[in-house]
């Protein structure tokens, strides 16, 4: 009933995104579904998890993310600590009883190790991280101080035990940076250290048959599942587990729709079942961002809101997260949603 009366009252906030734009999200899904390749053990057909990306990014973020949980469309969020926001999603979630992992952040923003504001290889000349491509073109150059971002991951994770008060469950990358060569080492030594089981590696079935994504954007995506490729053995090493398959980057923003994530789940269920046909259990990540729309200058982790946050497809991915049709899809396909610590 909750559930139900949460969706009736979002339906009339915001306004809905132009006709005929399209639209998918970001956010987390780890579904068990079928059978899978074992990484994740202890799940049955019938459990998933939803994770709600870049919770305290902002306030107006923070009501959406709730919002999406209350409707019983997410079940798990992942917490930027660097945040505008952080203290007051770490108390929502608390309120709420909201499962919380952490969305470790080196590319946007500041850092939250007092050390590493100023003098630091990871930050560029405006005193901030040096952005998604920025980070990525440093990393390539050779610049970046390996010591230093595992002294800011640790950080991050410190901080996050301080304003949640535990260590989180699961910790993956915003923007996928955790994949990155030399990074995959150091994050993965740092999950290690503290005893952190779960993580994210981005690798889309069916990705490339996704005809709608733009060029340019899909020659980040390829790049970030190549980098996710070369991370399996490095993860794997340091005992660290993730869902058998992933979604989320085909079903970003605009290109949400109850038909594109029901799609993307299918093909899914299909890989599991081809890979391990005689196994019961198996999993799967669905990655989103649901929330409303940033308003400057509120927002952000230290440098203001970025365009991604003040778009429409925020909203647009927490209205079609909480269809009815959406939730009938899960239960046609023996899912129920649970959190990264019930895996």
């Amino acid at each position: 009933m909750r559930a139900r009366a949460a969706r009736a009252q979002l339906r009339h906030r915001g306004q809905r995104p132009p006709r005929g734009t399209g639209g998918r999200g970001r956010s987390h899904l780890a579904a068990a579904l079928g059978p899978g390749s074992g990484r994740s053990a202890g799940m049955t057909s019938k459990d998933a998890s939803v994770t709600g990306d870049d919770f305290g990014y902002c306030p107006r973020r923070n009501q959406g993310i709730v919002d999406c949980f209350l409707a019983g469309a997410i079940s798990n969020v992942s917490l930027l600590v660097n945040g505008s926001a952080a203290a007051d999603a770490a108390k929502l979630a608390r309120r709420h009883n909201i499962p919380i992992g952490l969305h470790a952040n080196l590319s946007e923003g500041s850092p939250v190790c007092e050390v590493l504001k100023t003098n630091s290889s990871l930050l560029n000349q405006d005193g901030f991280f040096h952005g998604k491509m920025g980070f990525r073109t440093a990393l390539s150059k050779g610049l970046l101080n390996m010591s230093e971002v595992k002294q800011e991951l640790k950080a991050q994770v410190e901080l996050f035990q301080e304003l949640t008060g535990h260590l989180p469950p699961h910790m993956d990358g915003h923007q996928h940076v955790h994949v990155l060569p030399e990074v995959r080492h150091v994050f993965a030594e740092v999950l290690e250290e503290y005893g952190i089981k779960y993580t994210r590696v981005p690798i889309e079935p069916g990705l490339h048959n996704c005809d709608w994504i733009p060029p340019s954007l899909m020659e980040f995506y390829l790049g970030v599942e190549e980098d996710s490729f070369n991370t399996v053995d490095v993860f794997t090493k340091h005992g660290i587990r993730w869902p058998d398959m992933y979604i989320g980057l085909s079903t970003m923003g605009r290109n949400m729709s109850v038909s594109s994530i029901r799609s993307a789940i299918d093909s899914a269920v299909l890989q599991l079942t081809a890979r391990a046909p005689h196994s019961s259990t198996g999993t799967i990540e669905l990655m989103v961002h649901p929330g409303y729309p940033s308003v400057p200058p509120v927002g952000g982790c230290g440098g203001g809101p970025d365009d991604f946050s003040q778009s429409w497809e925020r909203l647009h991915e927490l209205q079609t997260l909480i269809k009815p049709e959406l939730q009938s899809h899960y239960k046609s396909r023996n899912i129920q949603l649970c959190s990264f610590k019930d895996l």
